[in-house]
């Protein structure tokens, strides 16, 4: 038994999270975490809201309410959808707590002992009629890089170049719309630069990271690191442990992945062993997985390692698989932008297991995959229905019918045992590298042995019911919905949250099957069951 500790990404409780972020970075980790549970590791997955940061305030200005009242009505309303997924946290915190603020300004006091902050000008846009200085989401423009459009101020979503002030062509104050003008402000930096050699070491030999954050982050160290602000001019967020400092605050991107360690110094506090957390991040043994969306890809292969390698005697990420964009309709979904399908609406209308089950075999692991009801609906109909469903149902109804019970066995064939060796062990390979797409690939099991097995029951007279229709089984049934078969999951949809409909389509394929099975009932009468399978 090994210990793992599986880190989330923190979304934003600026609004409810949606498909994206469940298919991108949560649902991922809990798979994983399952995995590593059920092998009898001891897992800590730890992860919660990003409550600070300009998302939250610009939805706050919008609303006319104060910050903290928008981030503690979405961190409840994502807390409940996650849980509604079967997401299984050691903890899902939030970063505005008490002890939050003491983790990170003990980073913060460290690094600056170990020389690894330091203060002097630097140029931020500024307002005059505002009359404010405008932290990252209050300035939009054009990106310089792709020329992409309404780019943010700090990075741009189309192909993550990330930006300092002045970089952003046509800026204007996403308040007033004006032109912004430069002035420089004091605030603190962490000297990224001091570490870049010790990171360009720790890079070597990471050839189990995945190509998209290998490139990003040897992108990144070739252009060379530079000193990084982590404070802003604004009032939300984490206070700054010095005198003088009360206008500002640390930023967010500084301060939420410092979240990872706040978790688990929180965690350890509930559960009553407060020096718990010591043993996940002062054992170099401990590997430590950051599951998150390739647009934060930087923030954890370079910026966190810094904090840690600034800090000392604390454990750096073992492995970052990051996905890439789940789109819809050629579009990344964005709560603040729009086009967004919300994990509450999803779950009011679907059961979990059937969400699950989808964004698993879509998944975004290596490139951009896209979303679509149409879709959904054949995957969830074929798949899942028609293929693991039908042949754990028959298989069963088989044994039920010509058993009563499963039997006791008495020894596999060498080449079904050989075989399921072999799928296990593809299998594993898959889980433990985070290839979960591959992994649940094979969840049919290996299919001409599954087809053998089955044509072996048929001949030896196993049937559907009188009518051709699935009967319940114990596989938990993916939609039930008035008017409809249990197992039909057809859907009519229009948008992104509306009433999704259930339509009948099984029957066909039930006619098909009954004659499929004559046939095959009588060829195996006439050569004799000599499959071998059983």
């Amino acid at each position: 038994m090994s210990k793992v500790l599986v880190c989330v990404a923190w979304p934003y409780a600026n609004g409810t999270i949606h498909l994206g972020h469940m298919a991108g970075s949560i649902l991922p980790p809990d798979i994983f975490s399952r995995y590593n549970r059920l092998l009898g590791n001891e897992v800590m997955m730890v992860g919660g809201s990003d409550q600070h940061g300009t998302p939250i305030t610009v939805s706050a200005e919008k609303e006319g309410v104060t910050p903290e009242e928008i981030a503690n009505r979405y961190h409840e309303i994502n807390k409940k959808a996650i849980e509604d997924m079967g997401i299984e946290y050691s903890l899902f915190t939030k970063t505005h707590t008490d002890n939050h603020f003491e983790t990170v300004q003990d980073v913060f006091l460290t690094l600056m002992k170990n020389g690894y902050l330091t203060t002097h000008e630097n140029d931020q846009y500024y307002c005059p009629q505002c009359a404010k200085f405008l932290p990252d989401r209050y300035v939009e423009g054009v990106c310089p890089e792709c020329g992409a459009q309404k780019v943010r101020g700090d990075q741009c979503d189309a192909c993550g170049k990330t930006f300092e002030t002045g970089d952003l062509k046509d800026a204007y104050c996403v308040h007033c719309h004006s032109s912004p003008e430069i002035r420089p402000t004091e605030h603190y930096f962490l000297r990224l630069g001091a570490l870049n050699d010790e990171l360009l070491k720790y890079l070597e030999g990471k050839e189990w990271w995945r190509p998209n954050v290998r490139s990003f982050t040897t992108n990144w160290l070739k252009d060379g690191l530079h000193d990084r602000a982590i404070t802003r001019d604004m009032e939300w967020g984490v206070p700054i442990p010095m005198d003088g400092w009360d206008s500002k605050v640390i930023y967010v991107w500084f301060d939420a992945v410092i979240g990872y360690l706040s978790a688990s110094k929180e965690y350890s506090k509930i559960i009553g062993k407060p020096d718990y957390w010591k043993e996940y991040w002062m054992d170099p043994e401990v590997r430590h997985y950051y599951f998150l969306g390739k647009d934060n890809i930087p923030f954890h292969s370079i910026i966190w390692p810094s904090i840690l390698m600034g800090y000392g005697g604390l454990t750096l990420p073992y492995d970052i698989p990051a996905n890439e964009y789940l789109m819809y309709k050629g579009g990344k979904f964005s709560k603040s932008r729009g086009g967004a399908i919300d994990m509450p609406t999803v779950l009011s209308k679907y059961d979990s297991d059937v969400v699950r089950f989808y964004l698993s075999i879509v998944m975004p692991d290596t490139h951009d995959s896209e979303f679509s009801w149409e879709d959904f609906q054949t995957k969830i109909n074929t798949e899942l229905v028609g293929n693991l469903g039908n042949y754990c149902h028959r298989c069963l109804s088989f044994t039920k019918k010509n058993f009563g019970s499963v039997p006791e066995s008495d020894g596999v064939k060498d080449e079904v045992a050989q075989e399921i060796d072999r799928a296990f062990k593809e299998y594993s390979e898959y889980m433990q590298s985070c290839d979960f797409k591959k992994a649940i690939q094979g969840h049919h099991g290996p299919v001409p042995l599954r087809k053998q097995v089955l044509r072996f029951h048929e001949a030896l007279g196993s049937r559907e019911d009188g009518q051709g229709r699935m009967r319940k089984g114990p596989l938990r049934q993916p939609v039930r919905r008035e008017g409809t078969r249990h197992h039909d999951v057809a859907l009519h949809a229009q948008g992104s949250r509306e009433d999704l409909r259930l339509h009948g389509s099984v029957r066909t394929r039930g006619r098909r099957l009954r004659r499929n099975q004559r046939q095959t009932r009588a060829r195996y009468r006439a050569q004799g069951a000599r499959s071998g399978i059983l």
